[in-house]
């Protein structure tokens, strides 16, 4: 049954003399007045079953006590001691004095039965909230990204390969006991054996033993008695198989998106300036407000640029509503890109990205040549013309050549071959270009330069996240616990954001707003 057990609630005659103590100013005061948490209470009561199981601990309160923990920084263990001694915070948390507080374990059940995607419906229902009194508007969002580093050691590679060894051999047990005792032994042997071998050998000899492992191993699935043990078990081996997979699979010349640890696999190496092992924390801030309005993480190879169309159609789900201008950095100007931001059938933006610097040619440019409106034929701009082409090299247009004959002769072919060891003009027209020619005439207008001022303020949002609360070092392992931490944290700094526009004395604005609230206390 959904119902607290345990704790005590707060008494009237607490209240009243609390709220005598604590300052009506008091920031956790202001917060319970400007944020309606029952309404969080449906979203978090649908992860616990009803009738069945041990009555849960309050669900609101175990949020609050989520919320205190970012909010200060604190421990698991040390909310809890801050929550028995301050009064304020049992005051918020609406807990009597003779209450006991929770075993901080909890803390890991709460989260566990919660998850991401729940608490990804407790953001969208705060910025609603924002939203329906006016302070969220759709005129622009600022998209950027910051690295969140993982909370793992790396290990060498032939460290790596050896626990992956290890961790599928640990799968494997209960289906074989002796054949696992055998393979360990091997193990320990190869180890013992290549201690003063170059790396690049060592490496060889465990990423062959690992490849007879898998080989032995996927064999496992098809036998008989497979069925017979448990469905962890099985789902274990399972997971220890694809792991081993992977690893084997990186070793193969020219991989890319390698895993760098065991304990977190969705970690990866990625540059945010320099090389880290991270993921990317990803969010769009609503330019008048300064309110997130969606957030996501990706691994650190993660394409951030195409994320901005995750986030922008992330938060018109939620809400139903349509932003009008996105800006972004250079991440964003790619013309695949440009092109599904400005679709009308789309998303429809108006994008703000700072192009990538041109250096002009000193001869003709692509622009100058045209091609058939079916993108079978090129003419130059003395009127030859030509129908060999090839795709280029990234996919994302034509490499037409024209012959050495049609050059040769060419009265223009100063202009167009400066280079005379070159004997004809070879001209890539890109797919995009119509996309990146607005982008580049937009970056020379004042409305651009306007918009771009306002960016800023995204990356002050990140030094909030990060130098205040920590978002910079991941505490848990996996993406999706990590995104449940980006959301936790953006959750904080958005009530934050909330009180100090609804409270704040300079904001006549939202003055009528606050008179609200303060009757509806």
């Amino acid at each position: 049954m959904l119902q607290s057990h345990e704790l005590i609630p707060m008494t009237e005659a607490e209240r009243r003399v609390w709220e005598e103590i604590i300052p009506a100013d008091h920031y956790l005061r202001r917060l319970a007045m400007t944020v309606d948490f029952e309404r969080f209470r449906p979203l978090l009561e649908a992860n616990y079953a009803g009738e069945l199981g041990r009555p849960p601990l309050d669900v609101v309160v175990m949020l609050k006590l989520e919320l205190l923990e970012r909010h200060y920084n604190l421990s698991d263990r040390a909310v809890m001691d801050s929550s028995a001694l301050n009064i304020a915070c049992r005051w918020f948390l609406g807990l009597s004095l003779k209450s006991p507080l929770p075993h901080h374990t909890s803390m890991t059940y709460f989260r566990t039965r919660v998850g991401a995607g729940t608490m990804q419906k407790v953001f969208d229902d705060l910025v609603a909230q924002a939203r329906s009194v006016g302070l969220v508007k759709d005129r622009l969002r600022l998209k950027d990204a910051t690295h969140i580093i993982a909370n793992i050691a790396i290990p060498s590679t032939i460290r790596l390969v050896a626990e992956v060894r290890d961790q599928l051999l640990e799968a494997l047990q209960p289906f074989a006991t002796e054949r696992v005792a055998r393979e360990r032994e091997q193990a320990e042997a190869i180890r013992r054996d290549t201690q003063d071998l170059k790396d690049e050998e060592r490496l060889v000899q465990r990423v062959t033993h690992l490849r007879a492992v898998v080989a032995w191993a996927e064999a496992v699935p098809e036998q008989e008695s497979f069925a017979r043990h448990s469905n962890k078990a099985q789902e274990q081996l399972r997971s220890a198989l694809t792991l081993a997979h992977k690893v084997l699979a990186d070793r193969e010349d020219g991989a890319s998106d390698k895993l760098v640890s065991v304990h977190d696999a969705d970690a990866r190496t990625g540059m945010h300036g320099d090389y880290y092992t991270v993921f990317l924390f990803d969010m769009s801030v609503d330019a008048d407000s300064g309110i997130i309005t969606a957030v996501n993480v990706l691994p650190a190879n993660g394409d951030e640029g195409a994320d901005a169309v995750h986030l922008i159609a992330q938060e018109e789900q939620a809400h139903g509503n349509d932003v009008a201008a996105v800006s972004i950095d250079g991440a964003g100007y790619r013309g695949e890109l440009l092109r599904e931001l400005t679709d009308p059938t789309g998303l429809n933006l108006e994008v703000f990205v700072p192009p990538t610097q041109r250096i002009p040619l000193p001869v003709f440019e692509a622009s100058q040549f045209t091609m058939s409106d079916d993108g079978a034929r090129l003419t130059c701009p003395a009127g030859q013309s030509t129908t060999q082409w090839e795709p280029s090299r990234h996919g994302t247009g034509r490499k037409f050549r024209f012959s050495k004959k049609q050059c040769g002769g060419c009265a223009m072919r100063g202009q167009c071959l400066t280079n005379t060891e070159v004997k004809s003009r070879r001209v890539i027209k890109n797919d995009y270009e119509a996309e990146y020619a607005e982008a580049q005439a937009k970056a020379r207008t004042p409305q651009y330069a306007k918009v771009r001022s306002e960016h800023p303020a995204v990356e002050r949002k990140f030094a909030e996240l990060v130098g205040r609360h920590d978002l910079r070092h991941a505490r848990y392992r996996g993406r999706l616990r990590v995104l449940y931490q980006g959301l936790m944290t953006s959750l904080v700094v958005n009530m934050k954001r909330l009180v100090r526009l609804l409270w704040a004395p300079a904001a006549t604005a939202t003055a009528p707003l606050r008179a609200e609230l303060e009757g509806l206390a």
